[in-house]
């Protein structure tokens, strides 16, 4: 019998095998990479990842949480299909696991892929969060973006998805007019991630007006994400009507089927985002 005992004191002892390590936040970046945007800003994108991933003032911010540490994974996303990871779920717990992250992201080639569906980009982002091995103790999808939804599930309804799950939606929103074609695009981008996209306590977007300012942008992003701070202040531009299209809902609410309307209205241009 005392056998038996010593044997079951040992088994408890034992960690458990499904044990995941805590993490003060489990971060994924969703970057897109629609054919709107061109081979240059996504240099741009892809450069800004990799400063701000290792600069000093996220490394602090990481370093003053309570476990000291977060994790983070990276992909690439544009319509439904298409769908590139850029790292796997990863610690970062000091510089040399920050730098890491950063020449991975240097190293990276993005390549611009058809369609805009941001809701894929949601469902995919829950899934990985589904299967990460660190215990977040917050969960957070970035998703930075430069047109509306146009492809797949409806925005809202992905955002649901989280929503249930306390799981925070933060956006990017970039509201540059350098890519190949912006007949998919919307002037007032950050009202309606402001409206369609972003959800979960303390959200937030940081609108990108020029690309001079997305790497300063993007690390303050990573910052107010890594800290769960509230963003001093929420930079919503006020949703201008378009009655011309009819494309808006009433009450000045935005319509957040406006990118599948404007495909629909313009798909015959075949110069799909």
């Amino acid at each position: 019998m005392k056998a038996v005992l010593t044997a079951a004191a040992m088994l408890a002892a034992l960690p458990d095998a499904d044990a995941q390590e805590p993490v003060d936040v489990a971060l994924v970046l969703a970057v897109d990479v629609s054919r709107s945007m061109s081979p240059g800003e996504l240099t741009i994108q892809r450069d800004g990842y990799a400063a701000a991933l290792n600069h000093p003032d996220v490394l602090r911010a990481i370093g003053q949480g309570a476990y000291g540490r977060i994790a983070v994974t990276m992909f690439e996303w544009a319509g439904n299909s298409a769908i590139r990871p850029v790292f796997d779920w990863t610690l970062v717990e000091t510089a040399a696991d920050a730098d890491r992250l950063s020449a991975a992201v240097r190293n990276s080639t993005p390549i611009g892929q058809r369609r805009t569906s941001i809701s894929g980009a949601i469902r995919h982002a829950l899934k990985l969060i589904d299967d990460a091995p660190f215990d977040g103790f917050r969960n957070v999808i970035d998703i930075s973006g430069d047109g509306p939804n146009n492809q797949g599930q409806p925005v809202l309804e992905a955002r649901e998805l989280a929503l249930a799950r306390r799981i925070v939606i933060n956006g990017l929103p970039l509201m540059t007019s350098d890519g190949f074609d912006g007949g998919f695009n919307i002037p007032d981008l950050d009202a309606y991630y402001g409206d369609c996209v972003i959800g979960g306590p303390g959200s937030f977007l940081v609108p990108v007006t020029s690309w001079d300012q997305f790497p300063e942008a993007i690390r303050r992003k990573l910052i107010l994400e890594i800290g769960g701070l509230p963003p001093v202040e929420q930079k919503v531009v006020p949703v201008q009507a378009l009655p011309e299209q009819g494309l808006r809902r009433s009450k000045g609410a935005y319509d957040c089927l406006i990118g599948e309307k404007i495909w629909e209205q313009r798909q015959w241009m075949f110069q799909d985002p």
